[in-house]
């Protein structure tokens, strides 16, 4: 039963959020239901937290979401028939009837995160109700486009913010409270210390009031920018209405769930760290930190309040703090058609002036690799003999600011979260 339906033409159109029949892993059928679980395809460092993750349970969902085979034809036809046949033998079973659901993450450090999760309308950017950040790389998205393709199923949330402290979201605030006291349809620690819990809110009433309030609403995409691209490139493929008129997301409100941003870190292959800083020549000021990641980071935060800064790491085994870039090749090199804000981010800095005017890097996989993790990029850097360029994060306030005039950063510019957990509920399309 496809339950994502159209409003009237005449109706006014704002987020639209649709409850859906939730495809979920039977845990009786699994190890845990943390060890099925993953971060989002993005964030797997690859090959060796792609392989962690598979050895974790024969039925986790990297299985899907990062199938391995030859060519992307097989991968994709791998990860469609594996995900029928996990159907077919219970592993993945839908739920009984259609709703949104309540999803809470909670850490060790106090942080609690909860938002709803549905089948949200794919609008059109003209519209400015789902309002980028970020842009996105073509291939990616058409291989992302490729696997929904062949499993027919949008197979992990993306991740979407609004602000509801004008008190126009109290209502779904105070059902989500309210969830979130009663006994949840699953509980799981992951192997990150975070825990996850999941309800499902089937009451007309309740589904009513979220659906009323969330359509006064804009959101921001927070993580997930190549899905909702993906999403908008099947929806025009696909005959309408139909249900790839909707996508998978995860909606929080961050005026009462403040996202942590942090960087997306950039690992230049075939970049020796030696031959980088020989190449700034002056562009920049250098300072060698022979110290632990955590206290070059400190330094990488106190310089980057002062203006643009990177810290590079590589095969030598220090890092280098690269700031006070030089105001006359930075005139040169970055655009002036965008608004100051855009001018003076990192990212812009970095792809700008750095990559393409001083160290001549095609932003491409074969020569940059865009990694979540700050030790693991160091690690890579070091192993392979490239260099480590590592960021410090932008505030969500200068993006939703930037999002909000239609100006997108460079890719990857920012790694909101925490993000929710792959796995943990599913939308197939012929459900």
């Amino acid at each position: 039963m496809n339950t994502a339906g159209h409003s009237s033409a005449t109706a006014p159109r704002g987020l639209e959020l649709t409850p859906f029949r939730g495809l979920r892993y039977d845990p009786d059928r699994v190890g845990s239901l943390a060890a099925v679980t993953s971060p989002p395809y993005d964030v797997v460092v690859r090959p060796d937290g792609l392989h962690h993750l598979q050895s974790a349970d024969p039925y986790n969902i990297v299985r899907l979401i990062l199938p391995e085979a030859g060519t992307p034809g097989e991968r994709n036809a791998q990860a469609a028939e594996t995900l029928r046949r996990w159907r077919a033998e219970g592993v993945l079973t839908p739920d009984p009837e259609p709703g949104l659901y309540v999803y809470e993450q909670r850490d060790g450090d106090g942080l609690v995160q909860r938002g709803v999760i549905g089948a949200l309308r794919v609008s059109d950017p003209e519209e400015r109700l789902v309002l980028p950040h970020e842009d996105v790389m073509p291939h990616i998205v058409a291989d992302r486009a490729d696997l929904m393709r062949a499993t027919s199923a949008n197979l992990e949330p993306l991740l979407l913010t609004y602000r509801g402290d004008d008190g126009t979201a109290a209502g779904t605030a105070e059902l989500i409270e309210r969830t979130a006291e009663r006994p949840a349809l699953l509980a799981t620690t992951t192997e990150d210390g975070v825990h996850h819990r999941l309800w499902s809110v089937t009451d007309r009433g309740d589904l009513a009031v979220i659906r009323g309030e969330l359509s006064a609403h804009q959101a921001l995409i927070a993580d997930g920018h190549h899905r909702w691209a993906t999403y908008r490139r099947l929806r025009a493929e696909h005959p309408s209405p139909g249900p790839w008129d909707h996508g998978l997301v995860l909606l929080v409100d961050t005026a009462r769930y403040p996202l942590r941003v942090r960087a997306i870190h950039r690992l230049l292959h075939g970049l020796p760290v030696t031959e980088a800083l020989r190449a700034l020549d002056g562009s920049f000021r250098v300072s060698r930190l022979d110290v632990p990641v955590a206290q070059a980071m400190d330094a990488l935060a106190e310089a980057a309040a002062q203006g643009n800064a990177f810290l590079l790491a590589g095969d030598d085994g220090a890092f280098h703090l690269v700031d006070r870039p030089d105001p006359a090749l930075l005139d040169r090199t970055v655009p002036t058609d965008r608004p100051a804000a855009w001018r003076t981010l990192d990212a812009t800095v970095l792809h700008a002036m750095l990559l393409d005017h001083v160290w001549r890097v095609p932003d491409d996989p074969a020569h940059i690799a865009y990694i979540h993790d700050t030790a693991a990029t160091v690690d890579k850097a070091r192993r392979d003999g490239g260099t480590a360029v590592l960021m410090h994060p932008v505030h969500e306030d200068v993006v939703r600011d930037l999002a909000r005039q239609g100006v997108t950063m460079p890719r990857k510019s920012t790694s909101f979260g925490p993000k929710p957990a792959s796995g943990l509920v599913l939308r197939a399309l012929d459900l």
